[in-house]
């Protein structure tokens, strides 16, 4: 789709390759570092919640970046109040990354435009880089996700040599795990004669099926009075291309969102996917107008292709619909195919958007699945047509016998 092929070049224009040395005070070659890093960041805009996708930039400068025998601190600054920093501590024979910090200016407009805040926030994580051998570079090439926060950070084409002897870049390098390629047994052939017995293939292991997922609680509340003005009650399921599914697990899960006369949105982020529900009425009837979902799980196929995230978005949808001043329910499974990459099943649903009174659901409309007072007529008639079937072929049968009977006299 359109869409599709959009985020494909967006996402590759944000990767950059960023280059840099550091010296020491006798101006030798101290620090060399060599990498990529693409960052997702959520800020409020305008009432809502949005999301800044950037790359770090090949032009950088390096103040506060410092180099000594035991400890080194590699700072790159860049834009308006932006830096990314990253330590690293000697352990014995080797190194390792302690912290990560990131900075950015919620007030550059040109990343965060329409930010209602000027703020320089900082959020600092601790990646899984360990054992790299003094004099060594460390070299990954795979894509490392980071996530702080409300800050997500991609670290790829990595090579990096903290502690430099000499003022030159070793040739060496501790490769990370993620690159090492893994090793497969060379398949063996069996030779058998004609009279062997021939083999049974091998069974294919079946994809385990995934539980029930868990039923999450949600609401988003009133800023004018604190009430609650949204409610929603639902488990997850995500469906993605190529049959990959995940459950979304509410523990842990931040709701927020904002409430309207016509338009209302719930915003759910755990720690592997955000996803965005817009709901639209029409004064009489709501429903479900757009779904945006994006998540960072490593196990998604596509995050070959799109480091920072795997979006799907349906804005033209028409679901879960019912009455204003009433919610929307649907107890059994629901399966709802919102894009061709993405399907969306949900079990003990039920939603009011909008004319929430005193925090609680309004009357219900059930969904069809769950609505059985349909079924009373149809089982009744059915009995019903049953029972003068049966007295019609026995009425039928009583006056065969009686015309035989008379037949014979």
């Amino acid at each position: 789709s359109t869409w599709f092929i959009a985020l494909f070049f967006a996402v590759f224009q944000l990767s950059h390759g960023t280059e840099v040395n550091v010296t020491n005070k006798d101006g030798k070659l101290c620090l060399y570092a060599s990498l990529t890093v693409n960052f997702s960041v959520e800020y409020t805009a305008a009432g809502k919640v949005s999301s800044a996708t950037f790359g770090l930039p090949s032009n950088v400068t390096t103040t506060g970046s410092k180099c000594d025998n035991t400890s080194s601190t590699l700072t790159l600054n860049f834009g308006a109040g932006h830096s990314w920093s990253i330590n690293f501590t000697v352990n014995g024979k080797n190194y390792q990354t302690d912290t990560i910090t990131f900075s950015y200016n919620l007030n550059d407009s040109s990343l965060f435009p329409n930010s209602e805040s000027n703020e320089t926030k900082s959020v600092t994580a601790k990646p899984q880089i360990t054992d790299i051998g003094l004099g060594t570079c460390y070299s990954c090439k795979s894509r490392d996700l980071i996530q702080a926060d409300l800050v997500n950070m991609t670290l790829s084409d990595v090579l990096i040599q903290a502690f430099v002897s000499n003022g030159s870049r070793s040739e060496n390098e501790t490769i990370c795990s993620a690159d090492v390629p893994t090793t497969t047994a060379a398949p063996t052939t069996t030779v058998t004669n004609s009279t062997s017995t021939p083999t049974t293939p091998p069974t294919t292991t079946p994809t385990p099926t995934l539980p029930t997922p868990t039923t999450g609680k949600y609401g988003v509340k009133n800023d004018a009075n604190g009430t609650d003005c949204l409610l929603a009650t639902f488990g997850l399921r995500i469906g993605f291309t190529q049959g990959e599914e995940m459950n979304f697990e509410p523990n842990g899960t931040k709701a927020s969102g904002s409430c309207g006369t016509n338009s209302s949105e719930l915003l759910l982020v755990s720690n592997d996917i955000t996803i965005m529900f817009t709901f639209i009425s029409d004064s009489k009837k709501f429903r479900l107008h757009a779904l945006n979902v994006t998540t960072h799980a490593h196990h998604i196929k596509l995050l070959l292709l799109f480091p920072l995230f795997y979006l799907c978005v349906n804005t033209n949808l028409s679901l879960w619909e019912a009455s204003v001043g009433s919610s929307y329910m649907c107890n059994k499974e629901q399966n709802n195919t919102i894009t061709n990459l993405l399907s969306l099943y949900t079990f003990n649903l039920q939603v009011q958007p909008f004319e929430v009174k005193k925090g609680v659901f309004s009357t219900a409309h059930e969904c069809s699945l769950d609505d059985t007072s349909i079924l009373i007529p149809i089982i009744v008639g059915a009995a019903l047509a049953g029972l003068i079937l049966v007295v019609v072929i026995a009425y039928v049968i009583g006056r065969r016998k009686t015309y035989v009977g008379y037949q014979t006299l």
